[in-house]
């Protein structure tokens, strides 16, 4: 009997370190706060990089399903932050034929905020919504090329619907960039207004992943008077604000060709591009969301929407400068 109860007694003690150890729980998981702003929706612009670059969009290859259905979510992104049609549509069609010698359709989503001072002088804001589609059976889904640009389209959209600028802002979300600038060709070649009336090409190309904090801004050695402005910005910026990457001399490194607002420069159109060096992700199917740098991708759209609110209410100036 005492064997017996000596036994009850061990067993007993073991279930009640067991049950002790089983109740102890996991170490909490370190939670991390999505970034927030005043200036923006933050909240709304990670969510729309998010969508943009999602497996269904099936890299928004230019003339593919995936393009057509990011198509119609700028389309609607674009009509929910108040931007008005230009000609009584939306969108710009163009085509051009491929390598393969194959017609491609392409359409570019375009809307517009009427200033309030100047609104016969236009200020265009851009980024591309195609990326590189499906390649071997992956999925490029560009979330830094270039759905963080679109995103932060639809930020500054938003911001400019509750505070009217001084000068007309055109917003384009251009289709065909990774097929060789073919919708901002098409756009600066047929444009919704007259030519000589857009006076600035603010272009956004990769805003979102960048380790080191730094944000350039190019386009300053060909047109020297955005540069004081920039400078300016720079010193209060939340983001390194570099300016660069557009000297001749630098070859592959200078961008002044290197994504849409080519297009404007070779119209003779001021531009600055806004973009971060190529990063480990550059045009490979791990560019995805959950790769970006959310707190980075906040503080430069709020920088860039600086610039351009700088910009407008400086662009007298600017002009006779340039």
């Amino acid at each position: 009997m005492k064997q017996i109860l000596f036994l009850l007694i061990l067993v007993a003690s073991v279930s009640s370190v067991s049950a002790q150890t089983n109740s102890v729980k996991a170490p909490a998981k370190t939670v991390v706060n999505n970034p927030t702003s005043q200036i923006i929706n933050a909240k709304q612009l990670l969510r729309d990089d998010e969508t943009l670059s999602a497996d269904d969009m099936q890299g928004r290859g230019i003339g593919t399903p995936g393009g057509a259905k990011a198509r119609e979510y700028v389309v609607a992104r674009f009509k929910e932050a108040g931007l008005k049609p230009l000609n009584n549509s939306y969108l710009q069609a163009f085509d051009f034929t491929n390598r393969s010698n194959e017609k491609v359709n392409g359409t570019n989503v375009i809307g517009y905020f009427a200033g309030k001072n100047n609104p016969e002088k236009y200020i265009v804001v851009t980024a591309h919504y195609d990326h590189l589609g499906i390649r071997k059976g992956e999925i490029y889904n560009g979330a830094d090329d270039d759905a963080s640009g679109v995103a932060a389209l639809f930020a500054l959209a938003n911001y400019f619907k509750e505070k009217r600028p001084s000068h007309s802002i055109i917003f384009v979300a251009f289709d065909g960039e990774e097929s060789g600038l073919r919708g901002s060709n098409a756009f600066v070649a047929t444009p919704p207004v007259k030519k000589e009336s857009i006076v600035l090409n603010v272009n956004m190309d990769m805003v979102a992943h960048n380790d080191k904090n730094e944000l350039y801004a190019s386009g300053t050695y060909h047109y020297p008077a955005l540069k004081p402005p920039l400078e300016t910005i720079a010193k209060s910026a939340k983001v390194k604000l570099l300016i660069g990457h557009d000297r001749p001399e630098q070859k592959s490194d200078d961008w002044t060709n290197q994504s849409d607002h080519f297009a404007f420069h070779q119209a003779k159109i001021p531009f600055i591009y806004f973009g971060v060096e190529d990063h480990k992700d550059y045009h490979k199917p791990t560019d995805d969301f959950v790769n970006i740098n959310k707190e980075f991708y906040v503080r430069a759209v709020e920088t860039i929407l600086d610039a351009v609110k700088t910009f407008d209410k400086n662009l007298p100036s600017i002009e006779k400068s340039n």
